[in-house]
């Protein structure tokens, strides 16, 4: 089984496809949110095109959105998929995932949460800096951004069987990787 993480599209077409192709072959995708706006704080995408990549994500059918702070409700509606949820638990196999974009709790507090779902994994975007690490037998993803990273690659995560990558998107290579 692959799951594939991404966060912070922030309405950037071409990331996003290209993130897309690399995820291709996964199962299961999971967006962290921030999918079709930039934000006041962020400078305005190179490819930032809200329009067509809502059209482009309403015709895929893998994907699970989390809502991010740039999420609103007529993005919804664009994409045609449910971004209500601040936060979801997914079960995918042996996998429990407690999935949040991340902008109003610390680090310390969706690890906490991710105990309370008896979820193995906790996976959140906002920050645009990719996190992969494992504490107290609770493994943590960020996948950084695929749009404006914060940390100077665009990347996702793919979760395997045997292993976490994070994914630079440039060159699809592995940047780092975690085995579970």
């Amino acid at each position: 089984m692959k799951i594939g993480i991404l966060s912070d599209t922030h309405g950037d077409i071409v990331q996003t496809k290209k993130v897309l192709k690399i995820l291709q072959d996964c199962e299961y995708i999971i967006h962290c949110g921030d999918v079709l706006y930039h934000g006041p704080r962020n400078d305005l995408p190179k490819n930032y095109n809200p329009r067509d990549l809502a059209t482009y994500l309403s015709k895929l059918e893998n994907i699970y959105y989390i809502r991010g702070n740039c999420d609103s409700d007529v993005d919804e509606m664009v994409i045609k998929k449910d971004l209500k949820s601040k936060s979801r638990v997914f079960n995918f196999g042996k996998y429990t995932i407690f999935a949040i974009h991340g902008y109003e709790e610390t680090e310390e507090k969706r690890i906490e949460k991710a105990r309370e779902f008896n979820a193995n994994i906790v996976v959140s975007g906002h920050t645009h800096v990719k996190v992969l690490k494992k504490i107290d037998n609770i493994i943590v993803i960020n996948p950084g951004s695929t749009t404006i990273p914060k940390d100077g690659t665009s990347s996702c995560a793919i979760i395997n069987n045997k292993t976490i990558d994070l994914i630079n998107i440039e060159d699809n290579s592995i940047i780092d990787s975690l085995i579970i």
